[in-house]
């Protein structure tokens, strides 16, 4: 199987502001080659913060190509490939934000995030950093540079696959659970877990009659929630639901009247941030569905 593996550090927060870049390429199950590139970011600034992670100063990029520059030589590297990139939530980020940046056309490639098969592969860790991963792997690391964190992805990605059978690009939804993104000239796809779960039987969850409260804008409207609540958990916010007579449903359909999100694990939804409940839910408004998205705060205010 052939991939590349992707890293970036970045010179400050902002996604658009890469300050090293490192690929290792894999073919037949062997790694081949580790390239990496120091880029002076575009707006020549550094937060402390970020030195202190890699270690590159702004004298170490004051004299190299600019992002830009360079990507006449790393396009070809990664043009119609499959690249893979551990938290590629924010690898691949830097990437499109970089070349909005530029207003350079993105490449058209497949990418997965190693964080997210990982935890398919490796279940129980207490973490699934790469640093954590390759400490459990025996895999050598110098972390936070471009080129070995690169490197360390490339290995523990073999191993995984090793691990879980995959030998293509077909066989990572159903033996790493995961979806494949994409990368294409105007856009992208992003790379998704595929939850599998049994949905709780929400029939059983009764309200008290003595609690209904037909003044509220619940009672009597179906309420679906999405991510974990930060004020209760969410059983406790279904059985809310279910004293003030409201009806609660599993998933986004014609009939719910609310969807209540509340904060989202990216390692899961994406780096887009919405779950699939939330696509649902706008994808019905925008067809002139009465629906209405509550924030938890808005949630809480209307109990």
């Amino acid at each position: 199987m052939e991939f590349v593996t992707i890293d970036f550090e970045t010179a400050t927060a902002q996604r658009d502001s890469p300050c090293e870049i490192g690929l290792t390429f894999v073919q037949d199950g062997q790694i081949i080659d580790t390239k990496s590139w120091l880029i002076k970011p575009m707006y020549d600034e550094f937060d402390y913060f970020n030195i202190l992670i890699h270690g590159i100063r702004p004298e170490h990029v004051a004299d190299k190509p600019e992002f830009n520059e360079l990507w006449s030589e790393i396009k070809p590297l990664v043009e119609n490939k499959f690249l893979i990139a551990h938290n590629a939530g924010f690898d691949i980020s830097v990437l499109r934000r970089t070349l909005e940046a530029y207003q350079l056309p993105f490449p058209t490639l497949n990418y997965s995030c190693s964080y997210i098969f990982s935890k398919k592969v490796w279940q129980g860790l207490p973490a699934y950093d790469l640093k954590t991963l390759c400490k459990v792997n025996n895999i050598n690391l110098k972390h936070h540079r471009a080129g070995a964190d690169s490197k360390a992805t490339a290995e523990l990605t073999l191993k995984a696959f090793e691990i879980a059978g995959v030998s293509s690009i077909d066989d990572f939804p159903e033996k790493l659970k995961t979806t494949v993104g994409q990368l294409y000239n105007g856009g992208y796809k992003p790379a998704e877990t595929k939850r599998i779960y049994k949905a709780k039987d929400l029939t059983k969850i009764e309200g008290d009659p003595t609690k209904h409260n037909t003044e509220s804008i619940f009672y009597g409207r179906t309420v679906v929630f999405t991510g974990a609540l930060s004020s209760m958990v969410r059983a406790e916010a279904q059985q809310t639901i279910a004293d003030i007579g409201g009806i609660l449903g599993n998933g986004v359909t014609k009939e719910t009247d609310f969807l209540v999100v509340g904060q989202q694990d990216y390692r899961v939804v994406g780096e887009d941030g919405m779950s699939s409940k939330q696509k649902k839910a706008i994808s019905l408004i925008e067809k002139g569905s009465s629906l209405e998205i509550l924030s938890e705060d808005d949630f809480l205010k209307c109990l």
